[in-house]
């Protein structure tokens, strides 16, 4: 297990949820054709589609982004392995449910994939409960193969990096967002991040949550079983040792994002999916704009920490 050689925490600004969604709905309907952005009772997230181990996303709401990028490109530096019942305590949250994106201990699991972590971690006298999915490249066929961590393997951990959203899992009120016809260049993520950055430019703000990709198709990526045997210090290069594929809906993406970096290195939006068809990995934008159509529910984080930030840093294969 990698030792977590340092833990950096920085407040962000929380503005009313009210004042949130007119901001969001706004942004958004740059890049949608229809937009609906309320305050809402979270949905019972212990239900369909979703099966997360908790009710809800509130609670303490904050984010966390893990070791990083450089971890992984240009050469994977394998020993970087995290445990997030250990996580947990980082981000001053014991018992914390996590769900985000993140890279699957190699180690235990004997290749590399990408994870979509959904995780209530070990509190006194509970143990944790990991409902995390991977997504690897299926060697039989080459297709994407998307499994339940929690099938294979009894662990919590996670490799290299991890963009996540952490809070106690309670129900209560979240913003709400409904996007159908894409009409701009961005991802929703994309969109959501950069209304944030343009309407509050001298603040930082996140945003963490899940959104369900009811119709369309997405472009996803899923990173190969072996790590690359040369350096990918391009993003060309990376972009060619990933696996792309064209995935179908009904998603269930799990994203982390960040109006701005506070100068941390953070990695400022990632969002992971997966299915109940088996197609899940790691989500760029839909491919449909015409008939796409996203539900999402999301929570402001009060803070943003950095775990065991890489001292050497670039900018490659950050998309």
């Amino acid at each position: 297990m990698s030792a977590i050689s340092k833990t950096e925490k920085v407040q962000l600004h929380v503005p009313d949820l009210e004042e949130l969604t007119t901001v969001l709905k706004k942004g958004l309907e740059d890049n949608f054709a229809e937009v609906t952005v309320s305050v809402v009772e979270c949905p019972d997230l212990t239900k369909e589609p979703f099966y997360f181990p908790v009710k809800g996303l509130c609670g303490s709401p904050r984010v966390t982004d893990v070791g990083g990028v450089p971890y992984l490109v240009p050469v994977v530096q394998r020993h970087k392995e995290y445990d997030l019942n250990a996580i947990s305590k980082e981000v001053e949250l014991p018992g914390a449910f996590f769900l985000g994106a993140g890279a699957v201990p190699s180690r235990v699991v004997g290749m590399n994939a990408e994870l979509i972590p959904l995780v209530l971690t070990e509190s006194e006298g509970r143990p944790a409960v990991n409902s995390s999915y991977f997504s690897s490249i299926n060697p039989a066929d080459g297709q994407c193969l998307q499994e339940r961590y929690s099938d294979k393997f009894s662990d919590c951990n996670f490799a290299l990096l991890g963009n996540l959203y952490a809070c106690e899992g309670k129900p209560g009120k979240v913003i709400e967002v409904h996007a159908k016809k894409r009409t701009g260049a961005y991802s929703i993520v994309t969109a959501l991040r950069k209304t944030l950055e343009v309407e509050y430019p001298d603040k930082s703000l996140a945003l963490g949550g899940t959104f369900i990709i009811q119709k369309g198709k997405a472009k996803i990526h899923i990173m190969p079983r072996e790590f690359s045997g040369c350096p990918l210090d391009t993003d060309e290069a990376v972009n060619n040792w990933l696996k792309h594929f064209e995935v179908n809906a009904p998603l269930i993406c799990q994203s982390v994002l960040v109006s701005k970096d506070h100068g941390l290195d953070l990695r400022v939006e990632h969002t992971h999916c997966f299915s109940h068809h088996g197609e899940g990995g790691h989500y760029y934008i839909d491919t449909t704009p015409d008939s796409v159509e996203y539900l999402g529910y999301f929570m402001p984080a009060e803070f943003v920490y950095r775990i065991d930030r890489p001292k050497e840093t670039h900018t490659v294969g950050r998309d």
